[in-house]
């Protein structure tokens, strides 16, 4: 299957250009006949040797695109779109109707990160750089979002000539499909990618869809390695975690993404609270993007599983607690400073890589009476790995801020698949993959989890390689 040598014979071909061999920077440069397109287009995150990757030149000419197809909205997978469109890209970038209104929201939120970024790091001659410059700009975001074109599940849509493309819920974000591709107009190659798969049974989304074949398959592994705690006992570990940090008299600082993670736990202390396992305590959300996501969440009912449809229905706002304050401006987020009671602040990032949850960590960490809640991945490099791994200091805004606050993680909460969970949805397939590639896990992950489908499943699998060029055949 793998096959670099050039050949005058037209052919079909996949090139890793991220997601392999990293949980960031999910793309892949698919050629058919002499079309081009790109298969998610992912920023890459953590590292900085991986950030740098940002900058360079890409693999590829952006104008000889010929269409985009989107898995999800998350930045790692979509983040590289104002680069594309300030480098000439023109043509449509596809994904479903969820993603659109989602990147109308996170692409500009992430270049006024940038941005400001940039102008922090001028103002107090932090960066090397100079002057520093944000990666992209608003006006780069806004270009990427005037190519957006929405596609319905399982519904095929055309996106380039002799491709095409079909999405199925994958459950792990509003919006968030596998896609399938349909590669040549005669006998085409079936290639399929997983995006980042849900898990089954979760509040809020449908569960994944199976998918009935595919010739070539591209599948996440970010968990291949491990299995996730039971959800009931995510939620005892969750009142845990409130209780103590009540008796410690400080705030809970939750660093969450504010696309599926901060939506997913507020619906967890709603529960709590109505059960009676918690006191109501104020609960802040400290993100304007959030805000907007979580409205968006309730103007797409495709998405919603049963329960959460059931709650809509009776005009019940399901993603919302008893003492919920939504914190607009940066005034009202710089009030928050002031709070010395037990309270909830969430905030993004969910990796603690920027936005204002920088600025409560900043000010809170050194204090013991302080609480860090981490409820998801933290890829390698980030200010959240570093706290997960026991770091007793961090650096934020060019200083060094010591860590004497209680570093807790909730594991549980991931929107990823498990490995046994990936192993179910692969069940799924009526016929076995000619080719799988495992992408999107750092080694350990995707290596454990091409053992366990290659002794499980007898499937011919293999770990992505980064930057490889493989012939589709």
């Amino acid at each position: 299957m793998r096959n670099s040598e050039k050949t005058d014979k037209p052919y079909s071909s996949l090139q890793f250009l991220g997601g392999a061999g990293t949980v960031t920077g999910s793309k892949y440069l698919i050629s058919v006949n002499g079309r081009q397109i790109l298969l998610d287009a992912g920023l890459f995150q953590g590292l900085k040797e991986l950030r740098l990757r940002n900058w360079k030149k890409p693999a590829f000419d952006p104008s000889a695109i010929d269409a985009v197809v989107l898995s999800h909205a998350h930045i790692d997978h979509s983040g590289y779109l104002p680069l594309l469109a300030r480098e000439h890209f023109h043509r449509n970038i596809f994904c479903t109707s969820g993603t659109s209104d989602l990147l109308k929201i996170m692409l500009p939120d992430a270049a006024h990160l940038q941005e400001e970024e940039a102008a922090m790091a001028n103002r107090h001659g932090y960066s090397k750089h100079k002057p520093a410059l944000p990666l992209y700009t608003i006006k780069d975001a806004e270009a990427a979002i005037k190519l957006l074109k929405t596609c319905q599940y399982e519904k095929p849509v055309s996106v380039a000539q002799d491709i095409t493309a079909i999405f199925r819920r994958a459950g792990h974000i509003l919006g968030s499909a596998t896609v399938e591709l349909l590669l040549g107009r005669d006998n085409p190659i079936r290639l399929v990618f997983s995006g980042d798969l849900g898990r089954w049974g979760q509040p809020i989304l449908r569960d994944p869809e199976f998918v009935p074949e595919a010739d070539v398959l591209l599948v996440e592994s970010t968990y291949g390695d491990r299995i996730h705690p039971p959800f009931l006992n995510v939620m005892n570990d969750l009142q845990r975690i409130i209780h103590e940090s009540i008796q410690r008299g400080g705030a809970l600082i939750v660093p969450a993404f504010a696309v599926g993670r901060t939506q997913e736990l507020v619906w967890m202390i709603r529960q709590l609270e109505e059960q009676g396992r918690i006191p109501s305590l104020p609960v802040y959300v400290d993100s304007p993007m959030v805000i907007n996501v979580t409205d968006i969440y309730c103007r797409h009912p495709e998405d919603h599983n049963l329960e959460m449809a059931q709650l809509m229905d009776k005009d019940k706002c399901p993603l919302c607690c008893k003492q919920y304050h939504l914190v607009r401006t940066p005034e009202e987020s710089r009030q928050l400073n002031k709070i010395s009671s037990p309270a909830i602040i969430i905030s993004s990032s969910g990796m603690a890589t920027g936005g204002r949850v920088l600025h409560h960590l900043k000010l809170r960490l050194p204090d013991p009476k302080t609480t860090v809640l981490l409820v998801g991945f933290q890829a390698a490099g980030t200010r959240g790995r570093s706290l997960r791994e026991g770091a007793k200091v961090v650096r934020i805004h060019g200083q060094d801020i010591p860590v004497n606050a209680k570093i807790e993680m909730l594991d549980g909460l991931s929107a990823h698949a498990d490995r046994d969970e990936i192993l179910k949805w692969l069940s799924g397939f009526k016929k076995t993959p000619k080719q799988t590639y495992a992408v999107h896990g750092e080694s350990k992950s995707a290596d454990s989890l091409a053992e366990t489908i290659r002794v499980k499943l007898g499937w011919n699998v293999q770990v992505a390689v980064d930057g490889e060029k493989v012939a589709l055949i």
